[in-house]
């Protein structure tokens, strides 16, 4: 492994971690009902939305939760078991 590799896949695992956490502290603060116009939750939420929207309307179509929102879930496991893997092959393949 070059050390391009062992940068860019550190970097990767970094930021997919990143995701993570922010998608749970989304979940945490859905629970507690912060202002929604507090500066930091604006931030999380604009820093989420882009992630968690395209589940929700999967989530919609397909008639699933009802009251529960189970997009932060399926967003998670979605990257963890199919994005995450794609990006570190992807580097493989490239570099």
């Amino acid at each position: 492994m070059t050390p391009l590799n062992y940068t860019l896949l550190r970097a990767g695992n970094i930021f997919f971690q990143l995701i993570y956490y922010l998608i749970f502290i989304r979940v945490i603060l859905s629970w507690i009902r912060p202002n929604p116009r507090n500066q930091i939750v604006m931030l999380l939420y604009n820093l989420t939305d882009p992630i968690l929207e395209p589940f929700r309307m999967l989530t919609y179509k397909l008639n699933i939760g009802g009251m529960i929102d189970f997009s932060p879930l399926i967003a998670i496991l979605a990257i963890q078991f199919i994005i995450h893997p794609l990006y570190n092959r992807l580097i493989f393949l490239i570099f």
